[in-house]
């Protein structure tokens, strides 16, 4: 295949690992602290994890391991969205498998979960493996968002696994898949089966997160991504000085990527979704705080700006969720009613009549094209896919309205011109910078030896992220550890718990103190491409967000 002269630089990049993972291989020992419990709800998780809940935390030392050097055949799955870094997961773990012994075998299993579910898998070999390494993407085997989740998808992989001769299976996901992982590895010991389970801590969201597990990867190579982007966009703003631009960025739970890009490029205004929920704002005061800054800046005769808006805004926004909630159950329930509609200005009187009063005012206020999204796409359940709501559309809409009024009054003399854009898929595969290569091959590597050492039911983790990788601490974490219980499609299920921006964290503090300047004053700071050559202060760093968190 045809390769960049950026790729074929990378082919010869060393991942550096921690001190822990370097040493000869039959000399990284596992020491096990003491029994674990989960976050929440413990008694109920008990009942679905009888075999594999409170185990203990897992940790790399220099020591004696007979067990390491094993021949083993192992299974990889890549599951969910795409994030930079996957293949170097990829690659710790093959190494780290032919380090401990040249015969053991690594197969990845095509298309995600399913590949699992349905038994069709590739052996991973050196020269294949040399093609993807420190790059971006999961096309070496595919990714897919099918879950483990019926009794006959259960059956189905313990009996895939048995066929393929399976040692371990890894799992590399979010925090959907790796409760997955939690599941299979309590259902293959149930079943009397040795076959082990690892995940890996992967999305670009970096929802997955907590005490053990610092950051999940992908996070640092589409934050800096993003920021690139941003940074040029502010320069332009800056250079052309005529448009306010309004930029969506991915992070539907939670807003840790539009926060990051904030601390990083200093726009005029970040919502953060947490925000809003925790105050309770409208979708008119929401509002209202972008135009009291275009209007600030408009007197300082600065009519442009950059505003960051997190992907999943909207479901934050109190009355916004209620009319979303509302929208999904009547529409489930009225499905033949509303199908037989012939058009939008039909399904719009019809809803107005089901939709409580508050809702039903939202809903006609709303810009008809926003409003069609509500009602159009749909995910497979029903339910509105949030994603696709043009949320930078409707507050840069919203905020023009606004003005305009403000115009009429006297209290606005700028002008208003827009562009709005989208980040998202951008970030999801770019070339992993030098921490996510980094920290992806660790993990690798150290869901191998979890593996070696005869442990199920772990998440891989490297801690003391913002130190050199000499000093990372490997090890693993039981998953189980990161659970509590939930309501998910009418009953109590055992889930990973989404780590949201927490609004008295250090990395929000940060960004409260300043963002009043930004809205006013032009602070725009431009972070430029992702750096694979040169000093560590310009390649190696990791996010503003974990430095301040460890700080």
């Amino acid at each position: 295949m045809d390769i960049s002269a950026l790729q074929k630089a990378r082919y010869s990049y060393k991942p550096k690992l921690p001190a822990s993972l370097s040493l000869p291989v039959n000399e990284i020992a596992v020491k096990l602290g003491e029994p674990t419990e989960a976050i929440a709800d413990g008694d109920a998780l008990k009942a679905f994890f009888n075999r594999t809940y409170g185990k203990p935390i897992a940790t790399f030392v220099k020591g004696a391991n007979d067990s390491i050097t094993r021949k083993l055949t192992v299974g990889v799955i890549l599951s969910g969205g795409q994030a930079p870094g996957g293949h170097n997961v990829i690659a710790g773990l093959y190494d780290g498998l032919k380090k401990g012994n040249a015969a053991s075998r690594l197969l990845g299993l095509l298309g995600g979960p399913s590949g699992l579910i349905d038994n069709k898998s590739v052996e991973i070999t050196g020269p294949m493996m040399d093609i993807y390494r420190n790059t971006g993407g999961f096309d070496m085997i595919g990714s897919g968002r099918t879950k483990i989740e019926t009794p006959e998808q259960f059956a189905a992989s313990l009996e895939n696994a048995k066929k393929l001769g399976l040692d371990a299976v890894v799992i590399i996901g979010g925090d959907d898949s790796n409760t997955n992982a939690a599941l299979l590895a309590e259902y293959f010991l149930d079943r009397g089966s040795g076959i082990q389970v690892i995940g890996c801590p992967k999305t670009i969201d970096g929802d997955l997160k907590n005490e053990h597990i610092e950051i999940s990867f992908g996070f640092d190579t589409a934050v800096k991504t993003y920021s690139e982007l941003i940074g040029n966009i502010e320069r332009d703003a800056n250079s052309a000085k005529k448009y306010w631009h309004f930029i969506k960025l991915m992070g539907r739970s939670a807003s840790h990527i539009a926060l990051e890009c904030a601390l990083q490029t200093q726009p005029n205004i970040t919502l953060v979704s947490e925000e809003v929920e925790a105050k309770k704002l409208s979708l008119g005061q929401v509002v209202d705080q972008i135009c009291d800054a275009v209007v600030k800046r408009a007197d300082n005769k600065e009519n442009f700006g950059v505003v960051l808006v997190p992907e999943g805004l909207v479901e934050f926004i109190p009355e916004m969720k209620k009319l979303i909630e509302e929208l999904n159950d009547i529409m489930a329930e009225n499905e033949k009613d509303f199908s037989g509609l012939k058009n939008f200005s039909e399904q719009s009187d019809w809803l107005v009549t089901q939709l409580s009063d508050p809702s039903a005012y939202l809903f006609r206020s709303l810009p008809e094209e926003i409003a069609k999204e509500l009602l159009m796409d749909r995910d497979p359940h029903g339910n509105v896919q949030v994603s696709r709501i043009e949320t930078e559309k409707l507050l840069m809409n919203m905020a023009e309205s606004k003005l305009e009024d403000l115009k009429k009054e006297g209290k606005y003399k700028g002008t208003f011109s827009t562009q709005d854009h989208f980040f998202g898929y951008e970030g999801r595969c770019a070339f992993p910078s030098n921490f996510d290569a980094d920290y992806c091959y660790s993990l690798g590597f150290s869901a191998f030896v979890l593996i070696a050492s005869g442990l199920t039911g772990y998440i891989s983790s490297i801690k003391n992220l913002v130190a050199p990788a000499d000093k990372w601490i490997a090890g693993g974490v039981p998953l189980t550890m990161m659970m509590n219980m939930e309501h998910r499609h009418g009953a109590q299920k055992p889930v990973i718990k989404k780590a949201l921006v927490e609004l008295d964290s250090k990395p929000f503090k940060a960004f409260a103190a300043e963002r009043d300047t930004w809205a006013v004053k032009t602070s725009f700071v431009f972070p430029g491409a992702v750096q694979y050559y040169g000093p560590p202060e310009v390649c190696d760093q990791p996010t503003i967000t974990l430095k301040l968190e460890k700080s």
